[in-house]
């Protein structure tokens, strides 16, 4: 039985012609923009490909294979996958300890970990990611980009700084010690084509039209601009020989932390991609499944660790893409610049492709959601600017962990204030003389609503340490629709006040789920089973029994 739900599972993770269908009929849109999204994504490659260590054959590498397996096996059809900074900036220190083949290694293990992590339906856990973490997360990320292309834009070849904002401040200070207009005027005027066009003439690809006039211009009148320069043509043949078994122990370690940053950084990705194409929705599980294929694939012809990449995703979006055949067609374009074309792509001004991202980074922030965000409520505007502010100085995975840490937290604050502790709040049927002539026998009935965990549960111990010329104490638990192990320590610590006090405890309405934790953690009345009462009427009755022998004998008495 359970072998035949595994099967169904995996079969359900795997491509469906479906998935293809829109494409194979009309596949102009989806082809241009995985042409654009190639033109895009080869100076990206090249640089993190450099940046990994590894060189910029191994970027390229990644490019094209995770980028062919991400897209016929992931989960989001308009997902881009890739070789991205914030990967990067984890492989760095892989390579310095563990050397290349260590990085490739820690790439098939992470790919493991990722098809395990589908198969037990681990994706879907990104449904509960709080908008406003989502928005600020995107947000954050735009910000990140359109700093990461200051230094293309400015002309500045070699920056410093370990964050992209030191990064992009340093390329300003060496920009204002060396003027030059030339590649800030072609990174804006492309920028500029891309937004004014694509306004007017939406369907016009005016990111290809923008960079080749301005590969055309640098070659026409020999402008001096930084181009892409030489580029690797062709990729090695498929090898496991960067396998070490001596060294896997060492490596398992960095490997789930790279699985774990390329599952946030590709499900975050495809859910920014949603929100950015109205109407459609990823499969989590599956797009997990296809990041762990895609990079157990990489390494085997020398590619890094890839993720689902947000920039190259909305370029994707914004350019026309409507099926995953546009982000197979931006794997293959890639791979026949690598064999066919590498001379000509390298002429292209890397300010061009600077301004085509900072225009990506302007299409991709929502104005309307952040403003509908933000007026929702000052906790969802909070979550949202912290993530926002995090993603933009620190990384991506502190700013999710941050933001859904307040989110948590802002969350249990609002449930903790919806759990209160009322005085005889009788039901329908019951009438306020009972109340009087109860609390004449000196009776009180308490009934605790909503949730009793550790975000408020003290509140009720103050309250009920509060109980004063009283003999028997009713607690109606019925409305208790959470009970935490803290709720539960804190009401045994309550109850023992009480009695204590020689105040008798009675319950009534206790659910069974609440009475075997209670029972556990012993925090039940002393009278045990004979002071549970599954009716309210039930224990009122019993109460009035026991009230005058406590009165009486001046000790608690025993049911």
């Amino acid at each position: 039985m359970g072998s035949g739900a595994r099967t169904v599972s995996v079969r359900a993770l795997l491509p469906v012609w479906s998935d293809w269908r829109a494409g194979v009929r009309a596949p102009g849109a989806d082809l241009l923009s995985g042409l654009i999204v190639a033109l895009v994504a080869l100076p990206l490659a090249l640089g993190f490909g450099i940046s990994s260590g590894l060189g910029a054959a191994a970027g390229l590498a990644t490019a094209v294979i995770a980028g062919t397996v991400a897209a016929v096996f992931g989960g989001s059809r308009f997902q881009v996958s890739g070789p991205t900074g914030a990967m990067t900036v984890v492989l760095v220190p892989i390579f310095h300890q563990h050397g290349a083949s260590g990085v490739l290694a820690v790439g098939l293990l992470a790919g493991l970990v990722l098809v395990v992590l589908a198969v037990a339906g681990v994706g879907r856990a990104v449904r509960y990611m709080p908008a406003p973490v989502i928005e600020g997360f995107t947000a954050g990320i735009a910000v990140v980009i359109a700093l990461q292309q200051v230094p293309a834009a400015l002309g500045i070849a070699h920056v410093h700084g370990d964050k992209v904002w030191q990064a992009a401040a340093d390329a300003v200070r060496q920009y204002l010690g060396h003027l030059d207009p030339l590649p800030i005027a072609t990174a804006l005027l492309v920028a500029a084509l891309m937004l004014v066009g694509g306004r007017y003439l939406p369907r016009w690809p005016f990111a290809l039209l923008a960079v080749a006039l301005a590969t055309a211009a640098v070659a026409v009148f020999d402008l001096p601009l930084a181009r892409i320069g030489a580029v690797p043509s062709g990729l090695q043949a498929p090898s496991l020989g960067f396998l070490h078994v001596d060294q896997l122990g060492s490596l398992l370690a960095p490997a789930l932390a790279v699985a774990a940053l390329a599952a946030l950084e590709s499900l975050l990705s495809a859910t920014a991609a949603d929100a950015m194409a109205v109407g459609t929705r990823h499969n989590s599980d599956r797009e997990l499944f296809g990041q762990g294929l895609a990079n157990i694939a990489a390494p085997l012809f020398g590619g890094v660790p890839a993720t689902g990449a947000i920039a190259r995703t909305a370029v994707n979006v914004r350019s026309g893409g409507r099926t995953r055949l546009a982000a197979l067609a931006h794997a293959i374009v890639l791979a026949a610049i690598v064999f066919l074309a590498a001379p000509l792509v390298g002429q292209i001004p890397l300010a061009a492709l600077a301004g085509v991202l900072l225009a990506t980074t302007v299409r991709m922030v929502e104005t309307a959601s952040l403003a509908a965000i933000a007026r929702a409520s000052k906790g969802d505007a909070a979550i949202m600017g912290v993530t926002f502010l995090v993603t933009v100085a620190a990384d991506l995975v502190t700013a999710v962990a941050v933001g859904v840490g307040i989110a948590v937290v802002l969350a249990l604050r609002a449930v903790a204030k919806e759990a209160r502790l009322q005085q005889i709040p009788l039901d329908e049927g019951d009438h306020l003389a009972e109340e009087h002539e109860l609390l004449d026998e000196h009776i009180v009935a308490y009934r605790l609503d909503g949730p009793l965990f550790f975000a408020g549960a003290h509140r009720f111990l103050l309250e009920l340490a509060e109980v004063s010329d009283v003999h028997v104490v009713i607690l109606r638990m019925s409305h208790v629709t959470a009970l935490d192990t803290t709720g539960a320590l804190v009401l045994k610590d309550a109850i023992g006040k009480l009695e204590h006090r020689n105040i008798i405890v009675l319950m009534s309405g206790l659910r069974p789920d609440h009475q075997r934790r209670l029972t556990a953690i012993g925090a039940l009345p002393a009278g045990g089973a004979d002071h549970l009462f599954t009716h309210t009427p039930d224990a009122i009755t019993r109460a009035r029994q026991l009230a005058p022998a406590v009165a009486g004998d001046g000790h608690r008495a025993s049911a």
